[in-house]
């Protein structure tokens, strides 16, 4: 007889196998996060603080290659900036962007923008600050005489379509009459390059204007910090010479060296790119282009563009000398925190001259007292031989006598010895110094 049995449910219990499972994959989507923040880090993915030309900071996270695409910039210009490799104060100019590694600042500066590494180093905040405040007034400023250009062109549109009857017109001027300091062309009007307002700096040269001199300000700022530091420590050397005054001396002169190598190696680097012109004119190669497009492009006849082109010539010029009139002005700025190191460096150097000389004197006088007790040991040394001849145990007629006048008459020779010994011991003692400073070994 066949018996059916009701289906019972049956619940499994998870075995251990499974838990080595589970484990083993839990470690392995951990394991494959962890890789992936390493291929992160290993592709050169890092924050970057971008600020356009209308002030506006965000920060992005760009790689080397996305960073090469944006700027244009070669791998080995961008390894400069490597906060893990040790380089050297570098500003470089290339053809659509400038390279700046001053300091604490590592930035990229192109026509329309700035990129900077290290935006959240607390020395680099006030920089950001200043940074954003002077692109802010560049855009104003920027924006102003857009404006102010628009209206002038709608104005001489205006007057170029406004219907004129020929009793009215003026008449044609054939030659160009000074007036006022100001060209008056053929058609009356005046030049075009005389009527400009105060020229504005490029966005890139705004920019680097910040750089120099947040890095000239914070190694003068160091530098003012160290020499007053070092003066009191100085003074206080000179006036005692002890163990804890020498190791302060030891760190200032430590730090000096250290600040003076840098602001070295950032007044090299400007006198390198105030001599090399091509660096300068490749700093500027970006915005002349630009300029150079837009007049060419505004341009209304061949007569226009030649004018407009001449006009971006012109500009290029002046942008040329205004950078050169910056980094010049930087470069006296970094110069003068050079020399007053240079200075606190001679300082130090007198101070250390000073401090061995009282060092030399005192060693003279050690030298000098230790001539004079080895003087002194050596008469005494000629007086305790002349002491030991009579303590010797041997008979002599000094001390034969048994009579009380004899014993007398033996003391009396007894005295007279012991005070001829001492009395010529003094003698011979005089004579050795007064030979010694006959011959200058003593003072």
């Amino acid at each position: 007889m066949r018996v059916t049995h009701p289906p019972v449910a049956v619940a499994f219990a998870a075995t251990p196998e499974e838990d080595v499972f589970d484990s083993l994959r839990t470690a392995a989507t951990h394991l494959t996060v962890g890789v992936a923040g390493l291929r992160k880090k290993a592709t050169g993915v890092r924050p970057w603080l971008l600020l356009d030309s209308t002030g506006e900071a965000q920060v992005i996270e760009a790689g080397k290659h996305a960073i090469m695409r944006r700027t244009g910039l070669p791998a080995r210009d961008l390894r400069i900036l490597d906060p893990i490799l040790s380089y050297p104060s570098t500003v470089l100019g290339r053809e659509r962007a400038i390279v700046i590694n001053l300091e604490h600042i590592k930035a990229i500066i192109t026509a329309q923008e700035v990129l900077l590494l290290n935006s959240k180093d607390p020395s680099v905040t006030p920089f950001v600050d200043e940074l954003q405040r002077r692109i802010l007034r560049h855009h104003h400023a920027t924006s102003q005489e857009g404006m102010i250009d628009a209206h002038t062109d709608w104005t001489h549109l205006y007057d170029l379509g406004e219907p004129r009857s020929r009793e009215a017109s003026p008449p044609r001027v054939d030659a160009s009459i000074p007036e006022g300091g100001q060209e008056v062309k053929a058609d009356g009007k005046h030049s075009f390059d005389k009527r400009e307002g105060p020229k504005l700096l490029p966005f890139e040269f705004i920019a680097l204007e910040a750089c120099l001199e947040a890095a000239c300000s914070s190694l003068d700022n160091e530098a003012r910090t160290l020499e007053q530091e070092a003066h009191p420590a100085l003074d206080k050397l000179t006036s005692k010479i002890s163990t804890l005054n020498l190791e302060r001396v030891r760190q200032i002169k430590s730090r000096l060296v250290a600040i003076t190598g840098r602001v070295q190696k950032v007044r090299d680097e400007l006198e390198h790119l105030n001599i090399n012109e091509g660096d300068i004119e490749q700093m500027d190669n970006q915005q002349q282009a630009e300029q150079l497009f837009r007049a060419n492009t505004l341009g209304r006849d061949s007569r226009g563009t030649r004018t407009s082109t001449t006009r971006s010539g012109n500009s290029k010029h002046l942008d040329v000398e205004e950078l050169e009139m910056l980094l010049e002005a930087y470069f006296v700025q970094i110069d003068g925190t050079l020399n007053k190191l240079s200075t606190l460096r001679e300082y130090v150097d007198d101070t250390e001259d000073y401090i061995n000389i009282m060092l030399d004197d005192k060693q003279n006088h050690l030298l000098q007292m230790g001539v004079m007790l080895t003087t002194a040991t050596l008469v005494v040394s000629a007086f305790v031989v002349v002491a030991g001849v009579f303590g010797m145990n041997i008979n002599i007629e000094l001390f034969l006598g048994d009579t009380e006048p004899e014993k007398e008459v033996g003391m009396r020779k007894f005295l007279w010895t012991v005070g001829g010994g001492t009395t010529g011991s003094i003698f011979l003692y005089v004579i050795a110094i007064a030979w010694c400073k006959k011959q200058r070994l003593l003072e």
